[in-house]
């Protein structure tokens, strides 16, 4: 995957309504959300929610299709493993990484 790529993904979800939109329709999963639904849901006007919209698909991170008169959006899960894998490619010096586990500050109890 190319840095270009890679960089108009995470610009597209640097911005708090965008990634809301992005947050809804992973939630909502591979059937997506009609466009109004995403709008109410959010309370962000359709207006602004096309704008928005257009930003995350030129990025290639939503699809969308036609049902009747309704535009149904769906999160790009392909796209979004790939910057996933591309952030994470050389993680841990390929080995699998795992969370750090943090001690407690507190004093064992006896």
């Amino acid at each position: 995957m190319e840095s270009k790529t890679i960089v108009s993904a995470l610009a597209a979800l640097a911005q708090e309504s965008r990634l809301a939109i992005y947050r809804l329709l992973v939630q909502a999963g591979p059937d997506g959300l009609a466009a109004g639904k995403i709008s109410e849901s959010l309370g962000i006007a359709p207006s602004s929610l096309s704008f928005h919209v257009k930003e995350l698909s030129h990025a290639q991170l939503l699809t969308s299709r036609n049902e009747g008169r309704y535009v149904i959006y769906s999160a790009n899960f392909e796209q979004m493993n790939n910057v996933l894998a591309y952030l994470t490619e050389n993680c841990c010096g390929g080995a699998p990484c795992t969370p750090v586990q943090f001690q407690s500050r507190k004093a064992p109890t006896p």
